[in-house]
C-alpha cells in the first residue's frame, strides 16, 4: 500500500510533504502540550516502528500483486499522537533501506499511514462506554479490533483516493484504476487480520504491562 517514485506527478509529491510537515509539527507540539516529559515514550514509540518497520516490509503476493500487513492501527492504538512520526520514521527505513514506498512520495504515504492511525487511539477509548455492561477485557478487546480494521481500511481507502486523483499523466487511466480496484479489494481480509493483531496485542499489554497502555486505562 505504499505508493512507489514515479506513480504520481511531482505536484503532488511536494503537496505530500507539506501536509506531512503540518501533521508532524501539530503532533509534536500536541505531545510537548500534554506530557510533562515528552521524551519518556521515546521506548515505546521505537519498539512501535520497529514492529511496524517489519509488518509493512513483509508481501504476500496475490495473483499479479501483493499486499502486506500495515499495523498502523495497533501503532495507532497504543501511542496516540506520537503514532505519526513513529510511522513517518518507519517508512523513511522502508524507503532508504530495503527500496520499499519511495523518497519522492515519502509525504503522501505517512499521509495514508499515519492520519488513520491518529483516529485510532479515540477510537480505541470508546471502550470506556461499554465497559460495565460487557466487561474491561470484553470492551477493551472490541474496540482494539475496531480501531485497527477501521484503520487500516480508512488508509486503503485513502491511498485509492490519492493516487487516482494525483495519477501521473503518463500511465493509462483505465488500467491503472482497474489494477488500483483489484489491489483494494485484495486487502479486504487484511482488515480482519490487523484488527485480530490489534486485538492480541492490546489485551496481552493490559495483562501484563498496563503500563504501556498508560492513558488508555
Amino acid at each position: 500500500m505504499h505508493i512507489p517514485d514515479g506513480l504520481v506527478s511531482a505536484q503532488a509529491s511536494i503537496v505530500g510533504y507539506g501536509l506531512t510537515g503540518l501533521v508532524t509539527w501539530a503532533t509534536l507540539r500536541r505531545i510537548r502540550r500534554q506530557q510533562k516529559d515528552p521524551t519518556a515514550q521515546i521506548p515505546k514509540a521505537s519498539l512501535m516502528t520497529a514492529t511496524f518497520f517489519v509488518a509493512s516490509s513483509l508481501s504476500i503476493p496475490i495473483g499479479p500483486a501483493s499486499v502486506h500487513f500495515v499495523l498502523n492501527g495497533m501503532v495507532g492504538t497504543v501511542l496516540g499522537a506520537y503514532a505519526f512520526s513513529a510511522i513517518l520514521v518507519g517508512l523513511v527505513f522502508q524507503a532508504v533501506i530495503i527500496g520499499h514506498g519511495g523518497l519522492t512520495t515519502l509525504g503522501l504515504n505517512a499521509l495514508i499511514m499515519g492520519v488513520p492511525a491518529l483516529l485510532a487511539r479515540p477510537l480505541f477509548l470508546l471502550y470506556r462506554r461499554v465497559e460495565q455492561p460487557l466487561g474491561l477485557r470484553r470492551a477493551m478487546g472490541l474496540f482494539a479490533f475496531l480501531a485497527g480494521g477501521l484503520t487500516f481500511g480508512l488508509a486503503t481507502l485513502l491511498f485509492f483516493g490519492i493516487v487516482l486523483l494525483t495519477l501521473d499523466a503518463r500511465f493509462d487511466a483505465a488500467t491503472e484504476r482497474q489494477a488500483l480496484f483489484t489491489l483494494v479489494l485484495a486487502h479486504g481480509p487484511l482488515m480482519l487480520i490487523e484488527g485480530g493483531f490489534t486485538t492480541l496485542l492490546v489485551l496481552f499489554l493490559q495483562r501484563v504491562k498496563p503500563a504501556l497502555l498508560e492513558d488508555c486505562l
